[in-house]
C-alpha cells in the first residue's frame, strides 16, 4: 500500500516537474509583455474586485431600501423589452433585405445603419420635442383634426422604444449576413417538401441564424446597461444613474464601487444567459458566397412589395429621419446663438481627442494580437482576453474604478514621496484616454484579429526563415497588408468615442468638452433646443466615418471577389 502511494506521488512530481519545464522552455519576453499589458489595461476591474473588501459605504442602506430595486427591476424590464423590439426590427429588416428585391433597396439597405449614428440620449431628447406638448408631431396632428395634446415619451416604456429604435441594427446587420451565406439548396429542399416561405423562415433560417442573432442581442443588451444619458433625461432609475447618483448627489464613492459590482454581476449573468441561449448545437454549413445570393432574390411586386418597403423604411423614420428633422428644426431655430467658434473648438477638442485615443487603442490591440502570437504559452490567452474585456462593461463602471486607483495612486506618492501628480491624472486627459483604452480595445482587436488570421502565417514564417527579426518582418510585410483593416477599425473605434458620454462625463478635465458632453448639459439644464446644434455636428462627423468604414469594407469585399475569381 505504502508502495502504490510512493508510486502515484512520483509520478505527481514528475508531471509537476516537466511543466515546469514546459512553462520555463515556453515563457519568453512576449508572454511578459502580453501578461503586463492585459493586466494594466484591466486595473479599474481589479479596483471594484478589491475595494468590496472595505465595507459598504454610508448610505449604502439608503440606496438598498429605497432605490435597489428600482435599479434591479428598471435594469431588466429595459433588457427585455428593447431585446424583443430590437429583435422584431432587426429580423424583419434584415429577412426582407436578404430575401427580396424592391425599389431603393440599396439606399434603404444602408440606411438601416444609420440610427447607429445617432447616440441613443440625443434621440430621447428629440422624441421629446417631437411629441410633448407643443411638440412638432404633435402640432402637425392637430393641424389635420386629430385631436391629441400629447403623446408621454418620459416614461420607462418610451425609454424602451427610444433604445430599440437606435440599437436594432446590431441585430439587423449580424443577421443580414447570416442570412445571405444561407446555402439554396436548403431553402430548395424546403420548397420541394411542400414548405411555404414562412414556413422556411420560421423552421429553418431562423434557427440557423441563432449565433448571428443572439451575437448582435448581446450588444443590445450591453448598450442598454452602459446608458446613462437617456435614462437620466426620461427619470428611469437604472444601476448607471444610480452610480451617478451614489457618487455625485449622495457623495458616497464606496456604495457607488458596490452598485458597479452588482452591475457587473448582471453583466456576466447577461453574457451567461447568451451562451445558455447558443447551446451546444451546431449551426454549421456550407456559407454560399454574398454574390450568389443575391443574384437569388425575388422581386416583390403589388401590395406584397407596399408592405414590406413600409417594414424596412418605419425603423429608419423612427430611428432616424424624425429625430434628425426635429434635430435640424431647433438647430435653425438656435443657429444665430449657438453656432460659435467656441462650438468649433468643442467639435475640434473631440475629434483630436478621438484620433490620439484612436491610435493608442490600435497600437494596443496590435501590440496583444501580435505578441501573443510571437509567445508559445497557452495560458497567456487569458490575460489576452481580461484585456478586451472593456467592451462588455459598462463606462460608469470603468469611470468609478479608475478614479478609485487614481486616488490610490495619487495618496502612494504623496504620503510616501511628498509628490504631489493629482493634476496629472485630474487636470489633463490621460486617464480618460486610458479609459477609452480599456473601453474599446476589443472594437479594434476583433477586425483587426480576424484580418491577421487572413493572411495567416506562411509570409511571417518565410520572412523568418530568411533571417529577418520579428519586428522588421511586422512593420514591412505584415502591418502594410493590415493597412485597411487599421483604418477600418480606427473608424470604428472613433464612432464609440465620440458617442460614449457616462465615461467621459466621470473622467474629463475641466479644460476639456466634448461635442456628446456639451449636448447632454444643455439638455440636463433643460435647453433642449440648444443641444440641437453640437448633436447634428457629432451626427454629421459620425455619419462620415460610417461611410468610410462602408467604403472600406466594400473595397475588401471587392477584392476577395477579385481573388477567388
Amino acid at each position: 500500500m505504502q508502495s502504490l502511494y510512493l508510486t502515484k506521488l512520483n509520478g505527481t512530481t514528475d508531471r509537476m516537474r516537466n511543466k515546469i519545464r514546459h512553462l520555463y522552455r515556453d515563457f519568453n519576453r512576449w508572454s511578459l509583455f502580453t501578461m503586463t499589458i492585459g493586466l494594466f489595461v484591466a486595473i479599474p476591474v481589479f479596483t471594484i474586485l478589491i475595494y468590496l473588501f472595505h465595507g459598504v459605504g454610508e448610505m449604502w442602506q439608503h440606496i438598498v431600501k429605497y432605490f435597489l430595486a428600482d435599479y434591479i427591476l428598471n435594469s431588466i424590464y429595459l433588457i427585455l423589452g428593447t431585446g424583443v423590439l430590437s429583435f422584431v426590427f432587426g429580423i424583419s429588416t434584415a429577412w426582407i433585405v436578404a430575401r427580396y428585391d424592391f425599389p431603393f433597396k440599396k439606399w434603404i439597405e444602408w440606411m438601416l445603419l444609420l440610427p447607429l449614428a445617432i447616440p441613443s440620449y440625443i434621440v430621447a431628447y428629440a422624441y421629446v420635442g417631437l411629441f410633448d406638448h407643443g411638440g412638432t408631431l404633435i402640432r402637425c396632428m392637430q393641424s389635420i383634426g386629430i385631436s391629441i395634446n400629447k403623446i408621454d415619451m418620459m416614461n420607462i416604456y418610451g425609454l424602451i422604444w427610444v433604445l430599440s429604435c437606435s440599437l436594432f441594427p446590431y441585430v439587423y446587420v449580424s443577421t443580414k449576413a447570416m442570412f445571405l451565406s444561407l446555402p439554396r439548396e436548403i431553402r430548395d429542399a424546403s420548397y420541394l417538401l411542400g414548405a411555404s416561405n414562412t414556413k422556411y423562415f420560421l423552421r429553418i433560417a431562423l434557427p440557423l441564424a441563432y449565433p448571428a442573432i443572439i451575437g448582435g442581442l448581446f450588444l443590445v443588451f450591453m448598450e442598454v446597461l452602459n446608458d446613462y444619458g437617456a435614462a437620466k433625461y426620461y427619470g428611469i432609475n437604472t444601476f448607471t444613474t444610480g452610480i451617478f447618483r451614489s457618487w455625485t448627489m449622495l457623495e458616497d464613492l464606496q456604495s457607488a464601487i458596490y452598485l458597479s459590482a452588482l452591475l457587473v454581476v448582471l453583466v456576466f449573468f447577461v453574457n451567461g444567459v447568451v451562451y445558455w441561449m447558443r447551446g451546444s448545437k451546431s449551426y454549421s454549413f456550407r456559407a454560399n458566397s454574398n454574390q450568389q445570393n443575391i443574384r437569388n432574390r425575388t422581386r416583390l411586386t403589388g401590395g406584397k412589395k407596399v408592405g414590406f418597403i413600409a417594414i424596412v423604411v418605419a425603423p429608419v423614420l423612427f430611428g432616424f429621419i424624425l429625430p434628425l428633422i426635429q434635430l435640424l428644426y431647433w438647430g435653425m431655430l438656435t443657429f444665430e446663438n449657438m453656432f460659435t467658434m467656441k462650438l468649433i473648438t468643442i467639435a475640434l477638442e473631440s475629434i483630436v481627442l478621438a484620433l490620439i485615443t484612436t491610435f493608442f487603442i490600435v497600437l494596443a490591440a496590435l501590440i496583444l494580437i501580435f505578441f501573443s502570437k510571437w509567445n508559445h504559452l497557452k495560458g497567456i490567452k487569458w490575460f489576452k482576453n481580461i484585456g478586451i474585456l472593456g467592451y462588455v462593461i459598462p463606462g460608469a463602471i470603468i469611470g468609478i474604478g479608475i478614479i478609485r486607483s487614481s486616488q490610490a495612486i495619487i495618496n502612494f506618492f504623496d504620503r510616501n514621496l511628498n509628490l504631489e501628480i493629482g493634476y496629472l491624472f485630474y487636470g489633463s486627459a490621460v486617464i480618460l484616454i486610458y479609459a477609452y483604452v480599456f473601453r474599446f480595445l476589443a472594437v479594434a482587436y476583433n477586425p483587426l484579429e480576424s484580418n491577421t488570421l487572413k493572411i495567416g502565417k506562411e509570409l511571417a514564417e518565410s520572412s523568418y526563415l530568411l533571417g529577418i527579426r520579428k519586428f522588421k518582418t511586422l512593420v514591412k510585410i505584415e502591418l502594410p497588408m493590415l493597412r485597411n483593416a487599421m483604418i477600418g477599425a480606427g473608424f470604428l473605434v472613433m464612432i464609440d468615442i465620440m458617442k460614449e458620454l457616462p465615461l467621459t462625463l466621470i473622467l474629463k478635465p475641466y479644460t476639456l468638452n466634448t461635442l456628446a458632453v456639451k449636448a447632454y448639459e444643455y439638455a440636463d439644464d433643460e435647453r433642449v433646443a440648444e443641444a440641437a446644434l453640437p448633436a447634428l455636428i457629432l451626427i454629421v462627423i459620425i455619419v462620415i466615418m460610417m461611410i468610410i468604414v462602408q467604403s472600406l469594407n466594400a473595397r475588401s469585399i471587392n477584392t476577395e471577389r477579385n481573388e477567388n475569381a
